[in-house]
Order: C-alpha cells, then structure tokens, then sequence
C-alpha cells in the first residue's frame, strides 16, 4: 500500500540545517499495525508526517499504490488526507467551542458528504461515547477526548490511521481503553501507523520499526500471521479506495460547500462574542456616522456658519510680515515690531471698539504629581468677549491683574483633563515654566481644527506673558474689533496709516506687516457650506475605512489565536479555498451585521437629533444602500489579507504552535 524510496527530509532551524530524516525506504502493506519507535529527535514524528500527506520528502519518492504522490499539490493532497488518511494525535486537537459530535463530523464539512449527524454519531456510537455527544470537550475526560478523535479519524471511512503518541496524555485505565479500539480496527482491515515512546504500547503492535538519528536501525515483525489484511473482496476495493482518491485529488473535488462554511463562521463568531463585537463596532460606528451626517447635513451647516460668526466678522488681526532686502526675505517681525503701545494706539481710533495684543510660545505645567505641555496665550482683558471665550467656570483676569502682571491662568479642558481629571480646578496653584500661578477660570470647549487642539491652551495676562513667562519685548499679533461692519475698509486703511506712521515705515518697507480681514473668511463661508454635506459624508467614510482596519487586525489576531485549528482543519482536509473561503466569510459577516446595526443607529440618532435640535434630516436609501455596499466590501478587502495568512500556514507547524 505505501513505499517509501530513499525519503530524505531536512529542516532548517535558523541558520542550522536538521536531517530529520536520511535516505529512509520502507515498505506498508494494507492491513498492517505498525508502531514506530525511538528517541526524541530521532525522525519518527516527521516519518509520520510524510507518511500522513502532511509533509513533503526533499528527496526520494512517496509511492502509494503504485502511484508516486510526492508531486501531488497542496490541494490535491488535502483531498487525500480527507478521505484516504485518518489522524489521531496526542493533543486531541478538538475544537474546544463545539459538541463533541460536531467535532466528530468535521472531516466530512471538507469531504462535502450530508447525513453528516448521522454517520458521525455511528462513529461515537463505535466508540461508547453516544450518550456524551452533545459535550463539548471540556467536559470530557482525557480517554473520553481521545476516543472522540479516533472516531474523527474514522468518520470518513479512511483506509490508514496515522496516531501520534495516542496514549501520551492518557493514564493507564484510558491507554488500555485506546488500545483496544486501535486493535479493533485492525483487525477489521484498517491500516494503522502508531508513533509512541512507550514499549507497552508498542507490543500491541504486529511490527515495530525503530528509528535513530533519521534512519530505520530496525524492523521487527512480531506476528508474521497477521502482517497482511484479509485477501478477500476488501482488500481488492481498498485498493480502489485508492486509486478513485488519487483520481478525484487530481481534480480537486470534495469541498466543503458553501452553507457549510456560513455554518462555522456564523458558530466561530458565536463563540467569541467580544471580540466578534469589538471588530463589528467600527464598521457600526462608521455605517451609523455616515447615515446621521448626510441626513444631518443641512444642520451641520447652519451650526458650523453660526460658530463662525461668533468668532466676529467684524475682526481685524494684525501680524507681523515679512521683508524683502537684496531679494532675500528677512522672516517675520524682521522691520515691524508690535508693542502694547501700539495696541493701544488702535484702540483709540474712531473706527475701533476694542483691541487685544497676543504673545504666545511653549510651558510646561505642572499640577501635583502631573505635568503636560501646552501652548500659553498672552491676551488683554477684552480677548473673551472679541474671540467667544467667556469662561464655562470662574472668571477672566481683569485690567487691575493685566497692569499688575498677576499669576492668574485660565485653562483650555484639554489641559484640565490631563491635569486635574473630573475635579474642579478653580482656586488651584499650578506651576508655568516652575512659576505658581492661580487658576481662575476654565475655557469653554472648541475642539480640534485641523491638526491643533484648541482646547490644549492656557491663558494668561499679555503682560504676564511677556515679563514673567516669556520675555519677549514685543507682541506677536494685535486683535482690534472694528465698531461696525460698514467701518472694515475705514478701519483697514486707519489702522494701516496709524502703523506706517508709528513704525516709520518707508515706502518700500510698508509690505512688512499684514492686516487680515475677517470679512474676507466669512466670504468664502458660502461655498464651503455647499460642500459640506459631501465632507461630513467622507470624514463618516473615513471612519468605516478604520473600521475595516480594525476587522483586518482582530482577524489576524484570530488568525493568531486559532493556528492550531487552522492546522487541524488542513490536517482533516481543509484546503487552501477552504481556510480563505471561510475566514473571507466571516470577516464578511461582521461587517455586514455591523452596517445592519449601523443602518437602525444612524436612522434613530438622525431622528433623535431632528426633535431635540430642530434640524431637518432626510434619510435617502441611497446613503443606506452607499453604507451596506461599503460595509461589505470593507468586510472584503480588509478580510482578505488574514485569509490568505491562514490559508498559507503550514499544517505541521500550526499543529505545534503554542
């Protein structure tokens, strides 16, 4: 039935080679029990391995019936495994989710048989365990565990059992137990090739092989009566067993089917319900998102344009600009420097309300045990009023404190979280730059533009900034609110004049600073709002994108966490289409029920806002079917990689990872 011809097998291990095996013939006949022996490290589990279509020879031939198969593909091999070939290990390997019976009918998801109950609970029924075939196998014993495997390994009507140390873990009451099924089997026409360290268990054997350093150093037939298996019409069919295997392996038949793979992916996901979760919650955050935004666009709009406003239309900054001398720009502040002086002056004018100068840089805060980085503002008294930023809680300094240069400080809740948590920070000293200061007021929450927090601030008195924090002589930029709208251009051109004259500007240098209106931002309000639908929809986009990132992370991790059933599955008969097909599946799955649980979400917190914001929302098919289609093909895309990872795994070392 099986010959090998000088099978040779090496492994590298780093920058080692190992032999595991050498120049190794041997010859099976059908019928035989043979036990394989010797030392760790001597090749005898590898000899199984090839002997089992698990592993490749690098050398030598591989003749099963007269057919060599050593140039047989993964695939093609596979099929053989599953129908040709049974396996009981040591580990047991049951899946540890599922009933024993289930675990039982495994091989014939791969070998697309129905009646799958039934035939894998004859098998248990064979083996004395029909009335624990509803327990998973934590609830079995050891001996109880094993005899489900063997009647795994039987339940495709295989030709040869491959058992690797299948009374290792065992006691002695559950090795007797195996032994006797083993023997049983064999006695029925069954092909059994047993690797063990034990003497005892061997003995049952009817030929011991002992191997040493990857070679045979002996071959002891102990009942030469019963080496062959009956002569009758069994035999004759075995062999056609066979050669019909070796047929239908060239043409890669007998996949699980397609419901069979939905089965155990819907059970896989059933089983891991957290982690099932976790990898749906970005897609149902993101589906949920892009739904609620263009529903809500219109809103989103009208409250963007009204934040905008209340930043003042009628507001004027003026900076520092840059210089050309000789074609080289001088940088910025490099001709015209802003004082308090000059703040002061702008305020004066008929055309100006009020004016705040601003100096800014980098601390560091410090808070008890806590510290944080942060940006420092330097502003006037009216800096609240002129930007929106009247404190949620306490108070802003006041002019007594500015012209004072008083250690008083007001913080952004960035800063308030890093710094003191849920409590109050009112009447608190901190630390700026290893100076006390007091804090009086808490800024109100703006979030984030763009890359900058503007929440992760503090500010403090202009003067204060300057003398005691950051010794600067000169302002960074002076902030003037024009009385009236109609004034813009007036107050420009005053506030332009009032600087050449007081910086004593030439007629080449009058470019050296910039008055920026804020009129010109409410301009482009407009059309930004017309497109502001579409971006909230792609931010909400960008989201399911993260949410397939994170599907494709916790599906490796799972690739991760079940090698070893990865293995078992292409040890029973998985192959390649079958590990893709199913892990794909349940990617797919995740995603899908999470856009489904997105879909009702991003309807109900539409609604929800519409009654308690008064927006007008408009939920169109058109986004829900946009947010499944994407949800899917994230499920896809992102699946596709863990797949094929664990498509790739090698059977025999994803049946050794730890």
């Amino acid at each position: 039935m099986i010959e090998l011809k000088n099978v040779s097998k090496t492994y590298q291990m780093g920058t080692e080679q190992v032999r595991a095996l050498r120049d190794v013939s041997l010859a099976i006949r059908e019928g035989e029990f043979v036990a394989i022996m010797g030392p760790s490290g001597s090749g005898k589990s590898t000899m199984l391995h090839v002997l089992g279509f698990l592993d490749r020879p690098d050398q030598g031939a591989y003749l099963l019936n007269g057919n060599d198969i050593s140039r047989l593909t993964d695939d093609q091999l596979a099929v053989l495994r599953n129908q040709t070939a049974g396996f009981v290990f040591q580990q047991f390997h049951l899946l540890p989710r599922i009933t024993a019976l289930d675990n039982v009918a495994l091989p014939l998801t791969y070998a697309g048989k129905q009646n799958l109950k039934a035939r894998a609970l004859d098998r248990l029924t064979d083996v004395g365990l029909a009335l624990r075939a509803g327990h998973q196998p934590n609830e079995l014993s050891g001996g109880e565990r094993q005899r489900v495997a063997i009647a795994r390994s039987l339940v495709n009507e295989p030709l040869i059992i491959f058992a690797d140390e299948p009374t290792g873990n065992l006691d002695t009451k559950s090795e007797a137990e195996i032994m006797v099924i083993l023997k049983k089997l064999n006695a029925s026409g069954k092909t059994i090739v047993m690797v063990t360290h034990e003497r005892e268990v061997a003995e049952h054997a009817k030929r011991i092989i002992f191997m040493r350093d990857g070679r045979i150093v002996s071959d002891e037939t102990r009942d030469a009566k019963g080496v062959m298996a009956p002569t009758g019409t069994e035999s004759r069919v075995d062999l056609k067993k066979i050669n019909k295997t070796l047929v239908n392996a060239e043409h890669a038949v007998g996949r699980a089917e397609l419901a069979d793979h939905l089965r155990q992916s819907i059970h896989a996901i059933l089983s891991n319900r957290l982690r099932s979760f976790l990898s749906m919650l970005g897609i149902l955050i993101g589906v949920a998102a892009v739904i609620a935004m263009l529903a809500l666009g219109q809103g989103a709009k009208d409250s963007i344009s009204k934040r905008l406003a209340s930043l003042g239309s009628n507001l004027l900054m003026i900076r520092p600009g840059s210089s050309q001398q000789g074609g080289v720009s001088l940088g910025a502040g490099a001709v015209t420097r802003f004082t308090l002086a000059d703040a002061e002056a702008m305020s004066k004018l008929p055309e100006i309300r009020r004016t705040s100068a601003t100096v800014s840089g980098r601390v560091q805060l410090v808070a008890g045990d806590k510290n944080w980085s942060t940006q420092v503002q330097g502003t006037g008294v009216d800096y609240a009023d002129m930007h929106a930023s009247v404190p949620t809680n306490g108070r802003f300094f006041t002019t007594e404190e500015l012209q004072a240069r008083q250690r008083v400080v007001l913080l952004g809740m960035t800063v308030v979280r890093q710094l003191f948590g849920d409590s109050d920070p009112i009447g608190r000293d901190i630390r700026v730059n290893r100076i006390s200061f007091k804090v009086i007021g808490v800024l109100p929450e703006k979030g984030a533009t763009g890359w900058r927090d503007e929440d992760d601030v503090v500010i403090v008195p202009v003067t204060t900034a300057m003398y005691r924090l950051l010794g600067k002589q000169y302002v960074d930029s002076i902030d003037a609110e024009v009385a009236d709208p109609a004034l813009m251009d007036g107050a420009q051109d005053a506030i332009k004049a009032l600087v050449i004259k007081r910086q004593k500007l030439e007629k080449d240098k009058e470019d050296s600073f910039q008055i920026r209106n804020m009129a010109e931002i409410q301009a482009t309000l407009e059309s930004t709002t017309q497109t502001m639908t579409l971006l909230l929809g792609s931010i909400a986009a960008i989201s399911l994108l993260v949410g397939g990132i994170g599907i494709m992370n916790i599906m490796l991790v799972s690739v991760t966490e079940r090698t070893r059933e990865i293995g078992l599955r292409k040890a029973i008969g998985a192959r390649r289409s079958d590990i893709i097909t199913q892990f794909l599946i349940e990617a797919v799955l995740m995603t899908f029920t999470g856009g489904l649980i997105g879909i009702i979400l991003g309807v109900s917190a539409a609604a929800l806002l519409s009654a308690v914001a008064g927006w007008a929302t408009a939920v169109s098919v058109s986004s829900i079917l946009m947010a499944t289609t994407f949800s899917i093909a994230v499920g896809i895309i992102f699946g596709l990689r863990p797949a094929i990872q664990a498509a790739e795994l090698n059977p025999i070392e994803a049946l050794r990872y730890e």
